[in-house]
């Protein structure tokens, strides 16, 4: 029964996953117990041996016996249908999302930037307007019958490449009816380059625009630093609450997106000084990095757990005031989440999703840029490497063995292709730490699902 349910405890609850099925539980402290030792592989005579002597025999098999009608009406350890999702898999290639890394270069000299301070370790470029149209073209007649579609404006520093920013949406605009689609467009910024104009043009073009920001001073400011490396913090901050005051005010997307290393480990202190901005979305990413005295370490998830647990807490405290906020790792719907398919593959990397240099070279996002072994195509000539295209086809995580019994499988979908690789140097082999960061989110994002959710909602719920 290993993998099928995860018994856990989230402050004052008993929760119980039913893996296959997704159903969320609510449990006794008998029942708790019980669905642990099953968890476990422990045989129901075991399981009965174990707990007679804390609870009353009778209570025990009463409880089994419930858990059995459960299990006889397929609300636990239900078997996900999982065989057409991976058909799905292995079949279609389309292109559903493209990262335009329109700048190779960037303002700021951040620490921990992935990007070697914005030019991926190539040379420094600003992506021509040809390139741009080219990127178009690709995702709108490599899309198949997909009709909405994504470009993502990235860098470096995209606000760099202003222009062609411009000049590809205004492209987009004029083709994307004749494919009948419609693309939205999302672009992230470290905000230095905000002013009135950019401001609004963003605002009005951009489905989602998220702007870069540590959280305290003195943190955003150690890490993001300018060329002359002083910090950026007073130059971006009164930027980018002009751009949110914007977003709140007409309903329009955005979030504020900060890192955090070793050198903040109280980041939940980080999440609330976003919140105490005004800022509503907030996401606090680990930093990606090895062999850096920064980099979160395994001794450090003690520390870590009790951070997510410290953010929860002040989400409940804040969720009925003015300075309510959503953390993007708490961002999971048990209710009307994504189907079986898209739970399998992640973000869709190197299938349908790749990032575009402004030479044109395409990789399979972003974080893969710079690795020349990774080098699908070039939007030019509108082809794709098939061997890479199969390497990312057999990425999701029935393919790692270290996800095909863990619980957290659908929710994960076996974490970052990129990190995996720059930490273990292979595809399908996650890394530990990172696991660990996501399972623990992953249960106080269930417990806030269970908070937040209408009677309606709660029905699966054992007593």
């Amino acid at each position: 029964m290993k993998g099928q349910i995860h018994a856990f405890k989230v402050f004052d609850k008993n929760l119980v996953l039913d893996v296959g099925s997704g159903s969320l539980f609510e449990v006794d402290n008998t029942a708790y117990e019980i669905l642990k030792l099953l968890e476990e592989g422990y045989s129901e005579e075991e399981t009965i041996s174990k707990l007679r002597r804390i609870f009353n025999l009778e209570e025990i098999k009463e409880t089994i016996e419930e858990i059995k009608q459960l299990i006889e009406k397929g609300l636990l350890f239900v078997k996900a249908d999982i065989d057409s999702a991976l058909e799905k898999i292995k079949g279609e290639n389309r292109v559903k999302a493209l990262c335009l890394n329109v700048a190779h270069d960037c303002n700021l000299r951040c620490r921990y930037c992935f990007a070697s301070k914005g030019d991926y370790n190539l040379k420094r470029n600003i992506m021509p307007r040809i390139v741009g149209e080219k990127a178009v073209d690709f995702i709108l007649k490599n899309s198949g019958n997909l009709k909405k579609l994504e470009i993502d404006f990235f860098g470096g520093e995209p606000l760099l490449a202003y222009d062609t920013v411009k000049h590809v949406v205004d492209y987009a605009r004029s083709q994307e009816k004749n494919y009948n689609k419609k693309i939205n467009f999302t672009i992230t910024t470290n905000a230095v380059l905000l002013n009135d104009e950019k401001i609004h043009y963003l605002h009005e073009n951009m489905d989602n625009i998220v702007m870069s920001l540590d959280g305290r001073k003195e943190i955003n400011d150690r890490m993001r630093v300018r060329l002359n490396d002083k910090g950026s913090y007073d130059e971006i901050l009164p930027k980018i609450k002009k751009m949110v005051e914007l977003r709140v005010r007409d309903k329009k997307s955005y979030y504020i997106r900060g890192t955090f290393t070793r050198y903040n480990l109280d980041f939940a202190e980080d999440v609330k000084h976003l919140s105490d901005l005004g800022f509503s979305e907030i996401s606090i990413e680990p930093v990606l990095a090895k062999g850096e005295d920064y980099e979160i370490r395994e001794e450090d998830l003690n520390i870590i757990y009790t951070q997510y647990e410290k953010i929860a807490e002040e989400y409940l405290l804040r969720k009925n005031t003015n300075k309510k906020f959503r953390f993007y790792h708490f961002n999971i719907d048990i209710y009307r989440g994504p189907c079986v398919y898209k739970r399998l593959i992640a973000c869709g990397a190197g299938r349908e999703y790749f990032a575009v240099t402004p030479e044109g070279d395409i990789y399979p996002c972003h974080q893969f840029v710079g690795l020349e072994e990774f080098k699908m195509g070039n939007v030019f000539d509108g082809k794709l490497d098939e061997k890479i295209m199969e390497k990312f086809k057999n990425t999701h995580v029935f393919a790692k063995k270290d996800c095909i019994e863990c619980w957290a499988k659908f929710f994960c979908s076996g974490g970052c292709s990129a990190n995996n690789y720059k930490r273990k140097e292979d595809l399908n082999t996650p890394d530990k730490v990172f696991c660990s960061m996501q399972k623990k989110r992953i249960e106080y994002a269930l417990y806030l699902n269970l908070q937040n959710a209408s009677e309606m909602e709660r029905k699966n719920i054992l007593c």
